[in-house]
Protein backbone atom coordinates (compact mmCIF):
# COMPACT_ATOMS: atom_id res chain seq x y z
CA UNK A 1 0.00 0.00 0.00
CA UNK A 2 2.81 2.42 0.86
CA UNK A 3 4.24 2.16 -2.63
CA UNK A 4 0.93 3.42 -4.05
CA UNK A 5 0.37 6.12 -1.39
CA UNK A 6 1.68 9.43 -2.78
CA UNK A 7 2.34 10.66 0.75
CA UNK A 8 4.45 7.70 1.86
CA UNK A 9 8.19 8.39 1.89
CA UNK A 10 10.95 5.77 2.28
CA UNK A 11 12.59 5.62 5.68
CA UNK A 12 15.65 3.95 7.14
CA UNK A 13 15.53 2.15 10.47
CA UNK A 14 18.14 4.54 11.89
CA UNK A 15 15.73 7.47 11.31
CA UNK A 16 12.99 6.13 13.58
CA UNK A 17 11.93 8.37 16.44
CA UNK A 18 8.82 8.61 18.67
CA UNK A 19 6.15 10.75 17.01
CA UNK A 20 6.60 9.33 13.51
CA UNK A 21 3.70 7.59 11.82
CA UNK A 22 5.16 4.76 9.75
CA UNK A 23 3.88 2.18 7.31
CA UNK A 24 5.28 -1.35 7.47
CA UNK A 25 5.31 -2.77 3.96
CA UNK A 26 4.98 -6.37 5.10
CA UNK A 27 2.21 -8.85 5.83
CA UNK A 28 0.37 -7.86 8.99
CA UNK A 29 0.88 -11.34 10.50
CA UNK A 30 4.66 -10.91 10.21
CA UNK A 31 4.89 -8.11 12.78
CA UNK A 32 3.49 -7.65 16.31
CA UNK A 33 1.62 -4.36 15.81
CA UNK A 34 -2.13 -4.01 15.47
CA UNK A 35 -2.02 -2.64 11.92
CA UNK A 36 0.60 -1.95 9.27
CA UNK A 37 0.31 1.76 10.03
CA UNK A 38 2.03 2.45 13.37
CA UNK A 39 2.26 5.67 15.35
CA UNK A 40 5.52 5.34 17.30
CA UNK A 41 4.77 6.22 20.93
CA UNK A 42 8.08 5.65 22.71
CA UNK A 43 11.63 4.35 22.52
CA UNK A 44 10.41 0.82 23.16
CA UNK A 45 8.36 0.95 19.93
CA UNK A 46 11.48 2.12 18.12
CA UNK A 47 13.43 -0.86 19.49
CA UNK A 48 10.69 -3.27 18.41
CA UNK A 49 10.59 -1.80 14.91
CA UNK A 50 14.36 -1.94 14.55
CA UNK A 51 14.26 -5.63 15.49
CA UNK A 52 12.06 -6.41 12.47
CA UNK A 53 13.32 -7.18 8.92
CA UNK A 54 12.10 -3.82 7.58
CA UNK A 55 15.08 -2.61 5.58
CA UNK A 56 13.64 -1.39 2.29
CA UNK A 57 10.09 -1.96 3.53
CA UNK A 58 9.62 1.03 5.83
CA UNK A 59 7.85 4.30 4.99
CA UNK A 60 6.61 7.27 6.95
CA UNK A 61 3.57 9.52 6.53
CA UNK A 62 4.44 13.21 7.08
CA UNK A 63 0.87 14.44 7.58
CA UNK A 64 0.25 11.93 10.36
CA UNK A 65 3.60 12.44 12.08
CA UNK A 66 4.29 15.03 14.78
CA UNK A 67 8.07 15.04 14.26
CA UNK A 68 10.58 14.79 11.44
CA UNK A 69 12.66 11.62 10.94
CA UNK A 70 16.15 11.61 12.36
CA UNK A 71 18.93 12.46 9.87
CA UNK A 72 20.36 9.53 7.98
CA UNK A 73 23.21 7.97 9.91
CA UNK A 74 26.55 7.77 8.08
CA UNK A 75 27.98 4.31 7.65
CA UNK A 76 30.58 4.93 10.39
CA UNK A 77 28.47 7.34 12.42
CA UNK A 78 26.16 7.09 15.38
CA UNK A 79 22.40 7.58 15.51
CA UNK A 80 21.20 11.07 16.38
CA UNK A 81 18.80 11.86 19.18
CA UNK A 82 18.39 10.31 22.61
CA UNK A 83 20.12 6.93 23.04
CA UNK A 84 17.72 4.01 23.07
CA UNK A 85 17.44 1.79 26.13
CA UNK A 86 19.53 -1.33 25.86
CA UNK A 87 17.19 -4.26 25.20
CA UNK A 88 18.54 -7.72 24.57
CA UNK A 89 17.59 -9.51 21.34
CA UNK A 90 15.99 -12.29 23.39
CA UNK A 91 13.81 -9.78 25.28
CA UNK A 92 12.74 -8.13 22.02
CA UNK A 93 11.87 -11.50 20.50
CA UNK A 94 9.84 -12.41 23.59
CA UNK A 95 8.00 -9.07 23.45
CA UNK A 96 7.22 -9.53 19.75
CA UNK A 97 5.85 -12.99 20.46
CA UNK A 98 3.74 -11.76 23.39
CA UNK A 99 2.21 -8.94 21.35
CA UNK A 100 1.59 -11.22 18.38
CA UNK A 101 -0.07 -13.87 20.57
CA UNK A 102 -2.29 -11.27 22.25
CA UNK A 103 -3.30 -9.82 18.90
CA UNK A 104 -4.08 -13.26 17.44
CA UNK A 105 -6.22 -14.12 20.49
CA UNK A 106 -8.24 -10.91 20.13
CA UNK A 107 -8.80 -11.59 16.44
CA UNK A 108 -9.65 -15.24 17.10
CA UNK A 109 -12.42 -14.31 19.54
CA UNK A 110 -14.03 -11.89 17.10
CA UNK A 111 -13.73 -14.31 14.18
CA UNK A 112 -15.11 -17.21 16.21
CA UNK A 113 -18.25 -15.20 16.99
CA UNK A 114 -18.61 -14.29 13.31
CA UNK A 115 -18.14 -17.94 12.31
CA UNK A 116 -20.89 -19.01 14.70
CA UNK A 117 -23.22 -16.48 13.12
CA UNK A 118 -22.28 -17.68 9.64
CA UNK A 119 -23.01 -21.32 10.47
CA UNK A 120 -26.30 -20.43 12.14
CA UNK A 121 -27.31 -18.32 9.13
CA UNK A 122 -26.55 -21.15 6.68
CA UNK A 123 -28.82 -23.48 8.62
CA UNK A 124 -31.61 -20.92 8.99
CA UNK A 125 -31.33 -19.83 5.35
CA UNK A 126 -31.67 -23.40 4.10
CA UNK A 127 -34.80 -23.97 6.20
CA UNK A 128 -36.30 -20.59 5.26
CA UNK A 129 -35.62 -20.97 1.55
CA UNK A 130 -37.19 -24.43 1.50
CA UNK A 131 -40.22 -23.37 3.53
CA UNK A 132 -40.94 -20.24 1.48
CA UNK A 133 -40.61 -22.22 -1.75
CA UNK A 134 -43.18 -24.81 -0.69
CA UNK A 135 -45.56 -22.50 1.21
CA UNK A 136 -47.99 -22.29 -1.70
CA UNK A 137 -48.05 -26.00 -2.60
CA UNK A 138 -47.62 -27.51 0.88
CA UNK A 139 -48.68 -24.76 3.28
CA UNK A 140 -49.01 -26.92 6.39
CA UNK A 141 -45.61 -28.56 6.02
CA UNK A 142 -44.00 -25.20 5.28
CA UNK A 143 -45.81 -23.61 8.21
CA UNK A 144 -44.45 -26.23 10.63
CA UNK A 145 -40.92 -25.57 9.37
CA UNK A 146 -41.27 -21.80 9.76
CA UNK A 147 -42.83 -22.22 13.21
CA UNK A 148 -39.96 -24.41 14.40
CA UNK A 149 -37.35 -21.92 13.14
CA UNK A 150 -39.21 -19.04 14.78
CA UNK A 151 -39.62 -20.79 18.13
CA UNK A 152 -35.95 -21.79 18.25
CA UNK A 153 -34.78 -18.31 17.31
CA UNK A 154 -37.06 -16.59 19.82
CA UNK A 155 -35.96 -18.98 22.58
CA UNK A 156 -32.28 -18.40 21.83
CA UNK A 157 -32.69 -14.63 21.82
CA UNK A 158 -34.98 -14.34 24.85
CA UNK A 159 -33.35 -16.88 27.17
CA UNK A 160 -29.70 -16.46 26.34
CA UNK A 161 -27.27 -13.60 26.98
CA UNK A 162 -27.17 -10.61 24.69
CA UNK A 163 -26.82 -11.75 21.07
CA UNK A 164 -24.24 -10.16 18.78
CA UNK A 165 -25.17 -8.96 15.31
CA UNK A 166 -22.73 -9.89 12.54
CA UNK A 167 -22.23 -9.05 8.90
CA UNK A 168 -21.77 -12.26 6.94
CA UNK A 169 -19.49 -13.17 4.10
CA UNK A 170 -20.71 -13.41 0.50
CA UNK A 171 -23.45 -15.94 -0.24
CA UNK A 172 -24.09 -17.53 -3.63
CA UNK A 173 -27.89 -17.71 -3.41
CA UNK A 174 -29.65 -14.34 -3.25
CA UNK A 175 -33.19 -15.62 -2.82
CA UNK A 176 -36.02 -14.23 -0.66
CA UNK A 177 -34.47 -15.79 2.45
CA UNK A 178 -31.92 -12.95 2.54
CA UNK A 179 -34.47 -10.22 3.24
CA UNK A 180 -36.57 -12.54 5.40
CA UNK A 181 -33.66 -13.46 7.68
CA UNK A 182 -32.27 -9.92 7.83
CA UNK A 183 -35.67 -8.67 8.96
CA UNK A 184 -36.18 -11.53 11.41
CA UNK A 185 -32.71 -11.04 12.92
CA UNK A 186 -33.10 -7.33 13.55
CA UNK A 187 -36.70 -7.75 14.71
CA UNK A 188 -35.58 -10.27 17.33
CA UNK A 189 -32.77 -8.09 18.65
CA UNK A 190 -34.88 -4.92 18.72
CA UNK A 191 -37.80 -6.85 20.22
CA UNK A 192 -35.70 -8.19 23.07
CA UNK A 193 -34.35 -4.73 23.90
CA UNK A 194 -37.92 -3.37 23.71
CA UNK A 195 -39.06 -5.90 26.33
CA UNK A 196 -41.07 -8.39 24.24
CA UNK A 197 -41.57 -11.78 25.89
CA UNK A 198 -40.75 -15.10 24.23
CA UNK A 199 -44.29 -15.64 22.89
CA UNK A 200 -44.33 -12.17 21.36
CA UNK A 201 -40.87 -12.73 19.88
CA UNK A 202 -42.02 -16.02 18.33
CA UNK A 203 -45.01 -14.36 16.65
CA UNK A 204 -42.76 -11.55 15.45
CA UNK A 205 -40.21 -14.01 14.06
CA UNK A 206 -42.92 -15.89 12.15
CA UNK A 207 -44.30 -12.68 10.67
CA UNK A 208 -40.82 -11.47 9.77
CA UNK A 209 -39.84 -14.58 7.80
CA UNK A 210 -43.19 -14.80 5.95
CA UNK A 211 -44.24 -11.15 5.51
CA UNK A 212 -43.24 -11.09 1.83
CA UNK A 213 -44.23 -14.67 0.93
CA UNK A 214 -47.12 -13.32 -1.17
CA UNK A 215 -44.72 -11.58 -3.54
CA UNK A 216 -44.44 -14.91 -5.35
CA UNK A 217 -47.85 -13.98 -6.82
CA UNK A 218 -46.67 -10.60 -8.12
CA UNK A 219 -45.08 -10.40 -11.61
CA UNK A 220 -41.34 -9.83 -11.41
CA UNK A 221 -41.38 -6.70 -13.67
CA UNK A 222 -43.70 -5.02 -11.16
CA UNK A 223 -41.59 -6.06 -8.18
CA UNK A 224 -38.41 -4.76 -9.79
CA UNK A 225 -39.94 -1.48 -11.02
CA UNK A 226 -38.79 1.32 -8.76
CA UNK A 227 -41.18 3.83 -10.32
CA UNK A 228 -44.50 2.01 -10.51
CA UNK A 229 -47.60 3.61 -12.02
CA UNK A 230 -50.77 3.63 -9.95
CA UNK A 231 -52.22 0.43 -11.37
CA UNK A 232 -48.87 -1.29 -10.92
CA UNK A 233 -48.60 -0.04 -7.34
CA UNK A 234 -52.12 -1.30 -6.63
CA UNK A 235 -51.14 -4.71 -7.97
CA UNK A 236 -47.91 -4.66 -5.94
CA UNK A 237 -49.80 -3.94 -2.72
CA UNK A 238 -51.79 -7.13 -3.18
CA UNK A 239 -48.75 -9.06 -1.94
CA UNK A 240 -49.85 -8.23 1.61
CA UNK A 241 -53.18 -9.99 1.06
CA UNK A 242 -51.44 -12.96 -0.57
CA UNK A 243 -48.99 -13.26 2.34
CA UNK A 244 -51.83 -13.23 4.87
CA UNK A 245 -53.71 -15.88 2.90
CA UNK A 246 -50.69 -18.18 2.77
CA UNK A 247 -50.14 -17.75 6.50
CA UNK A 248 -53.73 -18.68 7.25
CA UNK A 249 -53.65 -21.72 4.94
CA UNK A 250 -50.55 -23.02 6.72
CA UNK A 251 -52.41 -23.30 10.02
CA UNK A 252 -49.19 -22.38 11.85
CA UNK A 253 -49.72 -18.65 12.28
CA UNK A 254 -51.79 -17.40 15.19
CA UNK A 255 -54.00 -14.29 14.97
CA UNK A 256 -51.26 -11.97 16.25
CA UNK A 257 -48.61 -13.20 13.79
CA UNK A 258 -51.11 -12.95 10.94
CA UNK A 259 -52.03 -9.40 11.97
CA UNK A 260 -48.34 -8.45 11.94
CA UNK A 261 -48.01 -9.68 8.36
CA UNK A 262 -51.08 -7.67 7.38
CA UNK A 263 -49.62 -4.52 8.95
CA UNK A 264 -46.00 -4.68 7.78
CA UNK A 265 -46.50 -1.73 5.39
CA UNK A 266 -48.55 0.44 7.75
CA UNK A 267 -47.13 3.60 9.40
CA UNK A 268 -47.57 5.41 12.69
CA UNK A 269 -48.83 8.54 10.89
CA UNK A 270 -51.47 6.64 8.88
CA UNK A 271 -49.64 6.96 5.55
CA UNK A 272 -49.14 3.21 5.14
CA UNK A 273 -51.22 0.49 3.49
CA UNK A 274 -53.43 -1.49 3.14
CA UNK A 275 -55.68 0.18 5.77
CA UNK A 276 -53.84 3.33 6.78
CA UNK A 277 -54.18 2.57 10.50
CA UNK A 278 -52.29 4.50 13.18
CA UNK A 279 -52.73 2.27 16.23
CA UNK A 280 -49.96 -0.30 16.08
CA UNK A 281 -48.66 -2.84 18.55
CA UNK A 282 -44.95 -2.66 19.48
CA UNK A 283 -44.35 -5.84 17.45
CA UNK A 284 -45.99 -4.34 14.36
CA UNK A 285 -44.03 -1.11 14.75
CA UNK A 286 -40.79 -3.11 14.97
CA UNK A 287 -41.56 -5.14 11.84
CA UNK A 288 -42.53 -2.01 9.88
CA UNK A 289 -39.36 -0.19 10.90
CA UNK A 290 -36.94 -3.05 10.31
CA UNK A 291 -38.51 -3.96 6.96
CA UNK A 292 -38.07 -0.38 5.81
CA UNK A 293 -34.46 -0.22 6.96
CA UNK A 294 -33.45 -3.37 5.12
CA UNK A 295 -35.19 -2.27 1.91
CA UNK A 296 -33.40 1.08 1.99
CA UNK A 297 -30.09 -0.78 2.22
CA UNK A 298 -31.04 -3.43 -0.36
CA UNK A 299 -33.87 -2.26 -2.67
CA UNK A 300 -35.76 -4.82 -4.72
CA UNK A 301 -35.53 -2.59 -7.77
CA UNK A 302 -32.21 -2.08 -9.60
CA UNK A 303 -33.56 1.40 -10.42
CA UNK A 304 -33.11 2.46 -6.81
CA UNK A 305 -29.64 3.07 -5.39
CA UNK A 306 -28.96 1.29 -2.08
CA UNK A 307 -28.18 3.55 0.85
CA UNK A 308 -25.27 3.02 3.18
CA UNK A 309 -26.55 1.60 6.48
CA UNK A 310 -25.79 4.86 8.28
CA UNK A 311 -27.56 6.79 5.50
CA UNK A 312 -30.61 4.55 5.80
CA UNK A 313 -30.87 5.24 9.54
CA UNK A 314 -30.40 8.98 8.99
CA UNK A 315 -33.06 8.96 6.25
CA UNK A 316 -35.56 7.19 8.50
CA UNK A 317 -34.85 9.57 11.37
CA UNK A 318 -34.94 12.82 9.39
CA UNK A 319 -37.25 12.14 6.45
CA UNK A 320 -39.61 9.48 7.81
CA UNK A 321 -39.62 10.16 11.52
CA UNK A 322 -43.40 10.47 11.66
CA UNK A 323 -43.84 6.98 10.21
CA UNK A 324 -41.96 5.21 13.00
CA UNK A 325 -42.14 4.93 16.77
CA UNK A 326 -39.36 7.28 17.99
CA UNK A 327 -38.46 5.05 20.95
CA UNK A 328 -38.10 1.96 18.77
CA UNK A 329 -36.13 3.90 16.16
CA UNK A 330 -33.73 4.94 18.91
CA UNK A 331 -33.43 1.28 19.96
CA UNK A 332 -32.58 0.30 16.38
CA UNK A 333 -29.96 3.04 16.08
CA UNK A 334 -28.38 2.03 19.40
CA UNK A 335 -28.44 -1.63 18.38
CA UNK A 336 -26.76 -1.03 15.01
CA UNK A 337 -24.41 1.65 16.29
CA UNK A 338 -23.45 4.93 14.68
CA UNK A 339 -21.65 2.87 12.01
CA UNK A 340 -23.92 -0.13 11.25
CA UNK A 341 -22.64 -3.41 9.78
CA UNK A 342 -21.77 -2.93 6.12
CA UNK A 343 -20.39 0.60 6.58
CA UNK A 344 -16.93 1.38 5.22
CA UNK A 345 -15.03 3.52 7.71
CA UNK A 346 -11.71 5.32 8.03
CA UNK A 347 -9.86 4.74 11.30
CA UNK A 348 -7.81 7.22 13.29
CA UNK A 349 -4.55 5.70 12.02
CA UNK A 350 -5.69 6.22 8.42
CA UNK A 351 -6.62 2.58 7.80
CA UNK A 352 -9.81 1.60 5.98
CA UNK A 353 -12.15 -1.02 7.39
CA UNK A 354 -15.55 -2.62 6.93
CA UNK A 355 -17.86 -2.68 9.96
CA UNK A 356 -18.87 -6.29 10.60
CA UNK A 357 -20.65 -5.96 13.95
CA UNK A 358 -21.71 -3.29 16.43
CA UNK A 359 -19.63 -2.94 19.57
CA UNK A 360 -20.55 -2.32 23.18
CA UNK A 361 -19.76 1.35 22.46
CA UNK A 362 -21.98 2.62 19.63
CA UNK A 363 -19.04 4.63 18.27
CA UNK A 364 -16.53 1.75 18.31
CA UNK A 365 -17.71 -1.25 16.26
CA UNK A 366 -16.00 -4.48 15.30
CA UNK A 367 -14.29 -4.11 11.92
CA UNK A 368 -12.49 -6.02 9.20
CA UNK A 369 -9.29 -4.15 8.34
CA UNK A 370 -8.52 -3.49 4.70
CA UNK A 371 -5.40 -5.59 4.15
CA UNK A 372 -4.26 -5.64 0.51
CA UNK A 373 -2.27 -8.70 -0.41
CA UNK A 374 -4.24 -11.10 1.79
CA UNK A 375 -7.76 -12.51 1.53
CA UNK A 376 -10.46 -11.23 3.85
CA UNK A 377 -10.39 -14.65 5.53
CA UNK A 378 -6.84 -13.93 6.67
CA UNK A 379 -7.25 -10.21 7.38
CA UNK A 380 -7.50 -8.93 10.96
CA UNK A 381 -10.96 -8.50 12.46
CA UNK A 382 -10.84 -6.19 15.47
CA UNK A 383 -13.13 -5.02 18.26
CA UNK A 384 -12.31 -1.31 18.45
CA UNK A 385 -13.80 -1.20 21.93
CA UNK A 386 -10.75 -3.16 23.10
CA UNK A 387 -8.15 -1.18 21.17
CA UNK A 388 -6.91 2.00 22.85
CA UNK A 389 -6.05 4.78 20.43
CA UNK A 390 -7.86 3.32 17.43
CA UNK A 391 -11.20 4.96 16.62
CA UNK A 392 -13.52 5.57 13.68
CA UNK A 393 -13.00 8.98 12.07
CA UNK A 394 -15.74 8.90 9.45
CA UNK A 395 -17.87 6.75 7.14
CA UNK A 396 -16.98 6.54 3.45
CA UNK A 397 -19.36 6.08 0.55
CA UNK A 398 -18.45 3.04 -1.57
CA UNK A 399 -18.48 5.28 -4.67
CA UNK A 400 -15.58 7.27 -3.19
CA UNK A 401 -13.33 4.23 -2.81
CA UNK A 402 -10.66 3.20 -5.28
CA UNK A 403 -11.81 0.19 -7.37
CA UNK A 404 -9.24 -2.14 -5.79
CA UNK A 405 -10.33 -1.15 -2.28
CA UNK A 406 -14.02 -1.48 -3.16
CA UNK A 407 -13.48 -4.94 -4.60
CA UNK A 408 -11.59 -6.10 -1.52
CA UNK A 409 -13.98 -4.68 1.08
CA UNK A 410 -17.09 -5.61 -0.94
CA UNK A 411 -19.53 -3.59 1.23
CA UNK A 412 -22.53 -5.17 -0.54
CA UNK A 413 -21.97 -8.12 1.82
CA UNK A 414 -24.19 -6.18 4.20
CA UNK A 415 -27.15 -7.92 2.53
CA UNK A 416 -26.78 -10.79 4.99
CA UNK A 417 -26.74 -10.25 8.75
CA UNK A 418 -27.30 -12.74 11.54
CA UNK A 419 -26.56 -13.14 15.23
CA UNK A 420 -24.39 -15.25 17.48
CA UNK A 421 -24.71 -16.03 21.18
CA UNK A 422 -21.61 -16.48 23.29
CA UNK A 423 -21.09 -20.11 24.21
CA UNK A 424 -23.26 -21.57 21.44
CA UNK A 425 -21.43 -23.47 18.70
Amino acid sequence: MAATDPEALPLELSQLVPGLCVWLDMKWMDHPFLTNRVLIKNAHDVSLLRSLPLQGHLYYLPSRSTVQPLPLVPVDGKAAGEPLPVVSPDALAAERQRLADARREKIRRVKDAAARADRAWDSAASATREALAMLARSPRMAGKQLAQLSRETAATISQGPDALLHLLGPKDDHGPQFHALNVMTLCMLVGKKAGLNQTELTDLAMAAVAHDAGKAEIPLPILRNGHRKKHEEDHYRLHVRHSVQLARESGAFGPHATALIEQHHEAADGSGFPRGITTLSPSAAILIMVNRYDRLCAPESPMLAPLMPSEALAHMLRQEGSRHDPHLLAVLIHLLGVYPPGTVVRLSDGSLALVVSPGADIYRPRVLLYSPGVSDDDAPMLDLGNEDGLDVVDAIRPADLAPCVLQWLNPQKRLACFFSVEGLA
